[in-house]
């Protein structure tokens, strides 16, 4: 399992996607927190916090993880060294672990220059390091709970095509529907006392808890459950081949 982890960290690095991720994460958190005039901008709002970071991220994020998981499994059908792989002295899970935790580590990669913005904002405020480090930090951890969501979405995603097309787009669309559907459905009160349960359900609720940085049990075990189950899919998708 170690050894295929290294291998898809390699991959990744060795080819444009890893750092096309970054750089673009990159370019676009960064000109909406010190370019773009506004009230996400840094500056112009006067106070020294990171939501702006935490508000496009989960956006961001839900075209970028794709764009790193779509290869996955469907490049592996594609170019039939799948079964190759199955063959090996690993088991499926360990298989689907190497790469779900691979995608995980190149997000959190993404994510490691962004320090240099807490560092500049604490510089900014009045007296200097006048910044709500608790909730920052909580923040963080949000966001790589909300993106270890992604990923497994987009493992799963990769292992039902052998198109990198087809997977980035069911991946895209799942990510969106489970950040934001069920916030929509919930939000039409339609189902009364249910309202607030069928919200629970979806992943913006429990970021949105995460992001005041309020590191609640219930948050935390959502996210482990949905990516959970997603490798879950995975796998019987991988099994259903000896079918």
């Amino acid at each position: 399992m170690w050894a295929l982890f290294k291998k898809e960290i390699r991959i990744f690095l060795s080819s444009l996607i890893g750092y096309v991720v970054i750089g673009v994460f990159l370019l676009i958190t960064g000109l909406f927190m010190w370019i773009f005039p506004g009230d996400m901008n840094v500056l112009d709002m006067g106070f020294a916090n990171m939501d702006t970071l935490f508000v496009i991220s989960p956006w961001v994020f839900m075209f970028l993880i794709p764009a790193i998981t779509m290869r996955s499994f469907a490049e592996e059908k594609r170019a039939g060294t799948m079964e190759l792989l199955l063959t090996k002295p690993i088991t499926e899970l360990q298989i689907i672990l190497a790469k779900y935790f691979a995608g995980l580590a190149l997000v959190i990669v993404a994510l490691l220059p962004t320090l240099v913005y807490y560092i500049v904002i604490r510089q900014l405020g009045n007296p200097p390091g006048n910044i709500d480090s608790g909730g920052t930090w909580g923040s963080y951890v949000g966001l790589i709970l909300l993106s270890s969501g992604y990923v497994a979405i987009g493992i799963f995603a990769s292992s039902i095509t052998n198109n990198q097309i087809v997977s980035f787009l069911l991946a895209a669309v799942l990510s969106f529907l489970i950040f934001t559907g069920f916030q929509a459905l919930g939000s039409f009160e339609m189902f009364g006392d249910f309202d607030r349960f069928i919200m629970r359900l979806g992943m913006q609720d429990h970021y949105a808890a995460l992001s005041l940085g309020l590191i609640d049990s219930r948050d935390v075990l959502y996210f482990f459950a949905l990516v959970i189950i997603f490798v879950m899919f995975t796998r019987l998708v991988l099994q259903s081949r000896r079918w």
